[in-house]
C-alpha cells in the first residue's frame, strides 16, 4: 500500500499542479474520480492488465469510454499513465489529489458515524463545532452504523470522537476489568 502511495505522488502532485495553475480544483477533482471509476471497472482493469492489449489500443480505449468527461490535459495525463503502466494507481492518485486540494482550499474532510440519520442542525452544529476547534473549513459527510446502538463518532484528520452508546459501554467494560 504504502509503495502504491509512493507511486502515486507524483501524478497527484502533477495534476494538482496544473489544475492550481488553471483554476480548475474542482474540475479536476471531478475528472479524476470519473478515470478513476472507468478505471476501476472489471472489464476496464481486466484490459489492464492484458498482455494482448497495447498501450496505445488501452489509451484509446479508455479515453472512448471516457467521453467528453475528460478535458485535453485529463486525456493526456490518461495517455501518460497508460504509457507509465500506472493507470491502476489511479484511486490513490484521486486521494492523495483531493488531500492536496483540501490543503489549498485550507478545508477539512470529517466524517461523522451515528446510529440514525442526523438532522440538518445537528450536522450543522457539528460542523461549526470542528470549524472552530481546526480553524479551518469542514467538509461534514455522514453514515449511518446501527451498531452503533445511539451516540455519534466524529473522524477528522487522526482525531477520533467516541461519543456513541457503544463506545461507552466499552470504556464502561475496561474500567470494570481493571
Amino acid at each position: 500500500m504504502a509503495e502504491r502511495q509512493t507511486a502515486a505522488r507524483p501524478y497527484a502532485e502533477a495534476a494538482f499542479r496544473l489544475a492550481a495553475e488553471r483554476g480548475e480544483l474542482k474540475a479536476w477533482s471531478e475528472m479524476l474520480g470519473f478515470a478513476a471509476a472507468v478505471a476501476a471497472d472489471a472489464v476496464m482493469a481486466r484490459l489492464a492488465f492484458d498482455p494482448k492489449i497495447g498501450r496505445a489500443r488501452l489509451t484509446e480505449l479508455f479515453l472512448e469510454v471516457c467521453g467528453k468527461r475528460l478535458n485535453a490535459e485529463a486525456g493526456n495525463f490518461v495517455r501518460l499513465l497508460v504509457e507509465n503502466r500506472r493507470l491502476t494507481l489511479l484511486p490513490e492518485i484521486v486521494a492523495l489529489y483531493e488531500e492536496l486540494r483540501a490543503e489549498a482550499e485550507k478545508r477539512l474532510e470529517a466524517t461523522v458515524v451515528s446510529a440514525y440519520p442526523l438532522e440538518p442542525a445537528q450536522m450543522k452544529a457539528i460542523e461549526q463545532a470542528l470549524q472552530h476547534k481546526f480553524g479551518r473549513a469542514i467538509h461534514l459527510a455522514s453514515q449511518v452504523d446501527k451498531s452503533l446502538l445511539g451516540g455519534v463518532v466524529i473522524r477528522c484528520q487522526d482525531l477520533v470522537i467516541d461519543g456513541s452508546a457503544t463506545g461507552r459501554l466499552r470504556e464502561l467494560a475496561s474500567h470494570l476489568s481493571h
